[in-house]
Order: C-alpha cells, then structure tokens, then sequence
C-alpha cells in the first residue's frame, strides 16, 4: 500500500547519477577478452609457482618438524603463500573488477616473546587458505588456459587456414574435410576450416569468460571471502555500539530535559500547593490565585511531557504507523514541502523511529538554520531498503562533522547498520540522504 501527499503540486525532482558510485563502468567485448586472457595467462604462471611453494614446501616442513627445522619452513611457506595470494587480489581487481577484500591476518600480541610471533602465521586460518589456493589455482588456472588457448588456436587456425595451407604437402593423407564427408580438395577444406574457425570467434568471448570467471570465482573464495566475513563482523560490531552511544545520550539527554523542565515545575507546583494550603482559611483570594497558578503550572508541565514523549516515540507514530507521523510533520512545516510516500503499511518499530527523526531532525534544521523557502521529501521503500531524500533551496553549510543534530543521526542510522549522506555546498541545495534495511516483517 502506498501514499502520495504533495505540496505545493509541483513535485520534486531530482537528479539520478547515471552509474552507481564506486561501481565502475562494464568494459566492452574485445577489453573484456584481452582482460580474462591476461588474466588465465598470468593465472597459469602463478598457479605454477604457488604449486611449487605449496608441495615443495608443505612436503619439506612436514619431514623436518622432527628436527624442530620444519616449523621455520612451514612458517615460510605460509609467508610466501601470503605474499603470492595478495598477488592474486590485485589480478582480481585489475584483470577481473572484483573487490577481493584483504582479510586482516592474526598478529602476535604485543610484547610476545619471538617464538609466539614466529608460529603465529600457522594459526592464522587464513594462512592456510593462501596455501590451498597454490594446489587448487594452479588446477583451475591450467585448466581455464588450456580451454581458452585451444579455442584461440581454433580462431587463428581456421581464419588464416586458407593462407597457408598452400604450403601444405599434398599426399595421401585425408583432411578434415574428407574424413567427415563434406568433400574433398583444398577448396572443401578450406570451407569448413573457415566456417569452424568463426564458430570459434564467436563464442570465444563467452568461453574465456566462463573459464576466467570459475578461475577467479575460486580464488576469491578462498582467499577474500573471510575478508567478507571479517568486515560483516565488524559492521555488526560498530553497529551495536553506534545503537549503545546513540542509546546512551539519548538517556543522558532526556535526563537532563527532565531535570531542567518538568521536574522544576512539579517542584514549583508542590511549593505553590503548600502556599494555597496555608493561605486557604486567612486569605481565600490569595489563594484562589496561587492555585490558578498551580494550575498553569500543571499544563505546562504535561505539555512539556508530551514535547519529551516525542523524543522518545511520539504517539501517532507508534499507534497508525510512519506514514501517518510524516503527514503530521509535513503539516507542522514552516516551509512548503513537495513530498512523495511510498511506504507498506507497517514497517518494523525501530525502522519506523529511525526514519521518522531523521525527517524530524531534517525539517528542523530547515527550520533553524538554513533559511529556506521550499523543500522536498521523499521517502521509498525497494529492495528490503528504506530511502529517505530530503532537499532544501536554502544557504547550504551543513555537514555531519559539525557536531550537530546531523551527527547524532548519522550515529543512530549506524546503529541499525543505515548510513547518512549530506551535500550541502555553500550557497546550497542542501540534499540529505538516508538509507537502511528494513528489516523482514514489513507489511504491504
């Protein structure tokens, strides 16, 4: 389910980049062929010296560890598996465009004693996944170099066949031609020659492919996916302590909110009562004004209550949904706002909070600091994401660094693992730019 609210009628528009950042643009054909050919090539060669590293040095550490020799050996051989596998990391970035992660490898604590920071490589898990990749790539790489230069070989063969096989002795062997009954005679042989040798052009670009893909599909499997993994952890990690620190301050800030307005005024109220007690038998209209101002005294502080509720979870929010919240919010504008919402009807709670002060604090920088006459918002739901586009015509400046209101969104966004973007040049537009899962149990 989705809603449209627009105001004033003009809906924003904005500009899509025409690649994603970071994404590099996809080469064409023949760029792509001369990469995975360069790349099955060099693969091969690798493959051979990681090969020889692996067996020559597993084999010659594994027979010396009774004399205490072998542990040094097999320490260099992890080293120089390493070395060869960060080799492959660049070849699967330049040759291949993949990322290949560097994974973070185990490292003796400090003041270790030389023995520990010795065998430490021969913990390091993924040490030993640098050493399979020797025995496992030299597999793949010649197999894929093999395939890829038999059908270059088909290519040239059959393309330039007609050339020189005038040089060619005629006897009484039988050519391919014959021997398949298409015909006989050089004419027939070159026909067919040239017909297998287009065949071979044209699907030489998919063949290389593959073979370059399943080459460097294995490597970075075992040497880049703990790198993934290690960098998800991490993610994880600083996310539950953004949440913590974001958690914290807001704590601390709601405490001292309490502390400087409701409770001051509660305190006050209590005083003020205990004056209309004593004033109620000697001076009732005394009183009687004390307790009309008691009794200001008492709105005020439920309004204040309700202005911290809404830092904490406003009410709409939490009772008809995020959709509904954002209109309240569009209402209490001080700008005019063009907005779209497409939105399901329920997303999960933390999501809904999020996304909800994020506008808030949006609107309210709007508001405060930038001088603006209009603005737009939208707010999309795709691909189990939530995006969040605020903009604004106003003079620009923000920026997440300054310590502001920007900087305790960019650190709640973190702690549900969302990220935060601003582009506010001076002069502006300022454009905000929010993002984050959302979660499973959303409801269409």
């Amino acid at each position: 389910m989705s809603q449209t609210m627009t105001q004033p009628p003009t809906p924003p528009r904005y500009e899509e980049p025409t690649e994603r950042p970071g994404v590099p643009a996809r080469p064409g054909v023949v760029r792509r062929l001369v990469r995975d050919t360069a790349y099955l090539t060099s693969g091969v060669v690798l493959g051979a010296v990681g090969l020889c590293v692996s067996v020559v040095g597993l084999a010659a550490g594994l027979g010396l560890l009774v004399v205490w020799v072998g542990l040094a050996v097999l320490v260099g051989t992890v080293l120089v598996s390493r070395g060869l596998a960060h080799v492959q990391r660049g070849q699967l970035r330049t040759l291949q465009g993949r990322p290949a992660p560097l994974p973070t490898y185990l490292v003796a604590p400090a003041g270790s004693g030389s023995v520990r920071r010795l065998l430490t490589p021969l913990r390091d898990p993924q040490s030993w996944l640098d050493v399979i990749w020797g025995l496992v790539g030299f597999v793949t790489g010649l197999v894929g170099f093999c395939l890829a230069a038999s059908w270059w070989v088909a290519v040239a063969n059959g393309l330039t066949y007609w050339f020189w096989q005038q040089w060619l002795p005629e006897g009484d062997t039988s050519g391919l031609a014959e021997l398949i009954g298409w015909g006989e005679g050089r004419r027939d042989e070159s026909l067919l020659q040239l017909g297998v040798g287009l065949v071979a052009l044209v699907t030489l670009p998919l063949v290389v492919r593959a073979c370059a893909a399943v080459h460097a599909g294995v490597a970075d499997t075992l040497l880049s996916s703990r790198a993934r993994l290690q960098s998800e952890v991490r993610l994880v990690a600083d996310s539950r302590t953004s949440a913590r620190l974001a958690e914290a301050d807001s704590l601390r800030r709601l405490e001292r909110d309490i502390h400087d307005g409701p409770q001051q005024r509660l305190v006050r109220l209590t005083m003020d009562l205990g004056r209309a007690r004593k004033q109620l038998e000697q001076d009732p209209d005394r009183a009687a004004a004390i307790l009309d101002d008691a009794l200001q005294q008492a709105r005020d502080t439920v309004g204040e209550l309700r202005a911290l509720s809404r830092g904490i979870a406003p009410p709409l929010l939490v009772d008809r949904g995020l959709r509904v919240a954002l209109e309240e919010l569009l209402q209490r504008a001080t700008v005019p706002v063009a907005s779209h919402v497409d939105l399901p009807e329920r997303l999960p709670p933390h999501v809904e909070t999020t996304v909800y002060f994020v506008v808030a604090e949006a609107f309210t920088n709007i508001a405060k600091h930038s001088g603006a006459q209009r603005a737009a918002l939208a707010v999309t739901h795709a691909e189990g994401r939530v995006a969040v586009v605020v903009q604004d015509d106003g003079a620009g400046g923000a920026h997440v660094a300054k310590g502001s209101g920007l900087a305790g969104l960019a650190q709640r966004l973190a702690g549900v693992e969302g990220t935060l973007d601003v582009e506010s040049p001076l002069g502006g537009p300022t454009v905000l730019r929010a993002a984050l899962p959302a979660g499973d149990d959303a409801r269409t």
